[in-house]
């Protein structure tokens, strides 16, 4: 059986823990040429760690102009073409919108939405007629989260920014879609709550999700496969949604 992406040259960014580590796996086992970002030195070598050595592994700032500028000279250079761009790399930064510092605010939407469009503008010389591009949403753009104003609003904005380069990029052959993933194990409640809140926060969201747990990072990574691959060839401009029935029920 031939391989979802046999053959093809895909750039992951933010692909060094979670959602892209889990595609950067996946994508390379469907036959594609892989190459991951990471911000930090310390999720690079953990990625290193249990990553296939013929994965490309970068260090890059997504929200950088210049580093994006670098990054997309690489790819153009070693490799001449770009197939498939899963632009994941994102952060969380939680709070009131009473109470949630304005650097916060600026540091969200530098990496969450200057950074995809950023990767676009670099990225549209390179990508090949029936090439595709899939950006990682949220849920939470469709929601009115508590403490989630400026991450949802940079999805949201994500998401009006899928529309429009879909838009842009239907003429050269290329598709771009979103992926909103529901609450999902990457690590990012271990990471952004105390410690004594941890449990707290899983329990409330699993009771909120209609199959009642959280969703894996592999699930996700799955349903990017099929946004990048052929079996999405008749889809733009589209958002699927994966929560496990969380705002869809």
């Amino acid at each position: 059986m031939q391989k979802k992406l046999e053959g093809k040259v895909a750039l992951i960014t933010g692909g060094t823990s979670g959602i892209g580590l889990a595609a950067a796996k996946l994508f390379h086992a469907e036959g594609a040429r892989v190459i991951a970002t990471g911000r930090n030195s310390a999720t690079l070598d953990a990625a290193r760690a249990v990553l296939h050595p013929e994965i490309e592994l970068l260090q890059s700032d997504s929200g950088d102009g210049a580093a994006i500028a670098a990054l997309f000279a690489h790819v153009g250079e070693r490799h001449g073409r770009l197939d498939v761009l899963f632009l994941n790399a994102g952060i969380l930064r939680g709070g009131t919108i009473a109470a949630q510092p304005e650097a916060d605010f600026d540091e969200v939407f530098r990496v969450n939405v200057k950074g995809p469009w950023l990767a676009l503008k670099a990225a549209t010389p390179l990508l090949r007629r029936g090439g595709a591009v899939v950006l990682n949403a949220s849920i939470n753009a469709h929601l009115g989260m508590a403490g989630a104003s400026a991450y949802a609003a940079s999805k949201a904005a994500v998401r009006s920014l899928a529309r429009t380069a879909a838009s842009e990029l239907a003429s050269a052959g290329v598709r771009v879609n979103v992926l909103s993933p529901g609450p999902t194990d990457t690590g990012i409640i271990e990471k952004t709550q105390p410690r004594d809140q941890v449990a707290a926060v899983h329990a409330s969201l699993t009771e909120r999700i209609l199959l009642k747990r959280l969703g894996s990072s592999e699930e996700i990574a799955r349903a990017a496969l099929f946004l990048a691959s052929d079996d999405s060839s008749f889809m733009t401009g589209e958002e699927i949604v994966v929560d496990g029935g969380m705002t869809r029920v």
